[in-house]
């Protein structure tokens, strides 16, 4: 939260795109002086503190899509748009307490079977906070982490940090999350899928380190930078 506080530390690494969780309304970012402005920015939710912001910081430009589903809360389709490449852009915060199926990985399971004939094996990514992970699959439920996984790599999308750490889902050697800010309670819930053609473009996936943003968020980023 409170995120044009705190907006230096993230710009600081020059991000091309950035998708913020629980972030406050475009209209109370009023950022301190010097902080980079962005250059196009979208927000989606029902709380003017805590929603989910898409900023561009270079020459992207977004426009929701058509087939968007606001009941899927929160996976936003978005064209994003640039001078040299464009692709779709699935933003993720999977967060619906109002949900009685389930509110985290329930939301994306849902939201990609009603997308699935615009979710492709090129120019496609799906970046944000998924709540889930693998260690916590309810077995007989489809609408697992596993199988959310297995759903986009049938459609030739994969994980970035698996990929590029060669890990296994549900043993993440780097967190992205410290619950309650707690070293001892660490946990990998966020992700950056992308199709084959773009895995092609991955030079590096970093996850933020505890020391550094454990006084800024709970959650760490995860930075995956592309070549042109």
């Amino acid at each position: 939260m409170a995120f044009r506080k705190k907006a230096h530390h993230i710009l600081a690494h020059q991000p091309d795109i950035l998708i913020v969780q629980e972030c406050e309304h475009t209209d109370k970012l009023i950022f301190n002086n010097g902080t980079q402005q962005p250059t196009d920015m979208l927000w989606f939710g029902t709380n003017q503190n805590k929603g989910l912001g898409i900023f561009s910081y270079s020459d992207y430009r977004f426009r929701v899509m058509e087939n968007h589903k606001p009941e899927f809360k929160m996976v936003v389709p978005i064209l994003a748009t640039g001078s040299q490449y464009n692709f779709t852009l699935y933003a993720v915060w999977a967060n619906n307490p109002a949900d009685p199926d389930g509110h985290y990985i329930e939301q994306v399971w849902k939201a990609i079977h009603h997308y699935e004939a615009d979710i492709s094996n090129q120019r496609t990514m799906l970046v944000g906070d998924f709540n889930s992970n693998t260690i916590w699959d309810r077995k007989r439920r489809a609408a697992n982490h596993s199988n959310v996984v297995r759903f986009l790599e049938d459609k030739g999308i994969y994980s970035t940090y698996h990929l590029h750490h060669q890990q296994v889902q549900g043993k993440e050697q780097h967190p992205t999350l410290y619950m309650y800010r707690h070293k001892d309670k660490p946990y990998h819930l966020d992700y950056c899928f992308v199709s084959k053609d773009m895995l092609d473009k991955l030079l590096v996936v970093e996850i933020g380190d505890y020391g550094a943003w454990s006084g800024h968020s709970d959650h760490m980023p995860l930075m995956a930078t592309f070549n042109d």
